[in-house]
């Protein structure tokens, strides 16, 4: 009687141990899995126990302060995290399917390039529909926003990626071309034979040195054998636009960022780098709550009806 009493605990509470189960192994710690779910590190610690004594295993590792899955904790996060994603979303599911407009929140990662060039007349189409849903637009680089995502702590992402990790969906949408872009009447703009090379004389303003464009650029460089030299790192297109403009050096960007008014001269670099790639990425596995399948629906229309949804 008592064994079959604890089972029924067990089972009754599965749902507040899956949840510390699922935080702890996004947070890769305990207390900060207590913090998000406003609870102790004591009862988070005794939700994970409890899921270890009912399937006899061990869900975690430590690794110093940080913990990390076994396999038997990869395991069940795979098959634990639907579940309490769409448990998590059930309002906003339910009234999708009564037909009532869209409410919540939604969170979207993307760099600075997508969330300046891709994503206002989106942004102000969907606030059109949705006005009662809460976007927030998180700006981050590349590898922050693959950590945000593993970490549940966004609903997806915009960008480009140069290599998709087994773990993300990645879905390209958008392409754009490599130019080096420089004052206007530069002598490079003069050049009938263009060769990477003839970039060397001059000074580069480049993004960080962290970023995935300066990464391409340096293996271009690195591959045709061409000597450069960096005057001035600056972290967005807008400020390199403008210092190239006012003549402070030349640089190379993705013609996302070109609207056409700019006063810049452009040489196209196709032959040099490869073009860009922007898109939908999402974890693998991820519950995707209906604000953000409508709003992706509005970048791509028929996203889902062309792939398996990766909610499933």
């Amino acid at each position: 009687m008592g064994q079959s009493s604890n089972r029924f605990y067990y089972k009754k509470n599965r749902l507040k141990q899956l949840r510390a189960f699922c935080n702890a192994a996004q947070t890769g710690s305990i207390s900060k899995a207590a913090e998000r779910l406003f609870l102790s590190q004591p009862s988070v610690s005794l939700q994970i126990k409890a899921l270890e004594r009912e399937f006899d295993t061990i869900l975690f590792e430590r690794r110093g302060p940080s913990i990390a899955l076994t396999p038997a904790g990869k395991t069940l996060y795979e098959l634990a995290i639907p579940l309490i994603e769409g448990i998590d979303s059930l309002a906003d599911t339910f009234a999708t399917y009564q037909g009532k407009v869209e409410t919540g929140e939604l969170d979207i990662a993307a760099g600075e390039s997508a969330i300046l060039y891709l994503l206002p007349e989106v942004m102000r189409e969907f606030n059109l529909r949705y006005p009662k849903v809460r976007v927030r637009l998180h700006n981050l680089s590349g590898r922050t926003r693959l950590e945000k995502l593993r970490a549940n702590e966004v609903d997806f992402a915009i960008g480009s990626l140069l290599e998709v990790p087994k773990d993300i969906n990645f879905t390209p949408i958008y392409t754009y071309d490599p130019v080096l872009i420089t004052p206007q009447e530069h002598p490079l703009l003069e050049k009938k034979d263009f060769h990477l090379r003839d970039i060397a004389p001059y000074g580069l303003i480049m993004p960080a040195p962290h970023l995935s464009s300066w990464r391409v650029a340096k293996d271009a460089f690195k591959e045709h054998e061409v000597d450069y030299k960096i005057t001035l790192e600056a972290g967005s297109w807008e400020v390199i636009k403008k210092y190239v403009r006012l003549g402070l050096g030349i640089s190379i960007v993705t013609d996302i960022c070109l609207t056409g008014k700019e006063e810049l001269g452009c040489v196209p670099l196709k032959n040099y780098f490869p073009q860009r790639h922007y898109g939908i990425v999402i974890r693998k596995g991820k519950f995707l709550v209906p604000a953000a399948k409508r709003f992706i629906e509005m970048i791509r229309p028929d996203f889902f009806t062309e792939q398996v949804e990766p909610s499933k």
